[in-house]
């Protein structure tokens, strides 16, 4: 499996707000008018436990939540993808109104599609981890 890990992000609210809000994707169905991930991802859909895009080359892919860790770390994983992904988002509150977020993606990828997208998976998990950061600071 590959690892991506996205640059720690900080959000001025506890941790258990920020967990309340990420554990129900449908709260961060702001993100789909973000005009950062408009050109990157189409056809964007939430709900409760997952969410799903089309991505141009790719098509589309789903996350489900499959586990939620109070406070701390909410865990996804792919579905309708070519390959196997899981996302987590990790919480580390380190004082009373500052969150620290980071977002892991492991991928079972061939080579060959590695060198492909791993530049772009770089630059994602980077992106997504910064939309979430300013989102979530608003």
């Amino acid at each position: 499996m590959t690892t991506y890990e996205s640059d720690i992000k900080t959000i001025s609210s506890n941790e258990e707000v920020v967990f309340g809000i990420l554990s129900d994707l449908n709260n961060i169905q702001k993100l789909k008018d973000n005009p950062a991930l408009a050109d990157k991802a189409k056809d964007i859909q939430f709900d409760t436990d997952s969410c799903s895009f089309s991505v141009e080359g790719f098509g589309k892919v789903g996350f489900r939540i499959i586990e939620r860790e109070p406070f701390k770390t909410i865990k996804l994983a792919s579905e309708n993808a070519p390959v196997q992904v899981n996302v987590w988002i990790q919480l580390k509150q380190v004082a009373e109104n500052d969150t620290r977020l980071k977002l892991t993606l492991k991928a079972e990828l061939p080579t060959m599609i590695k060198m492909m997208v791993d530049k772009k998976i770089k630059e994602g998990i980077n992106l997504i981890a910064d939309m979430l950061a300013k989102t979530l600071n608003q």
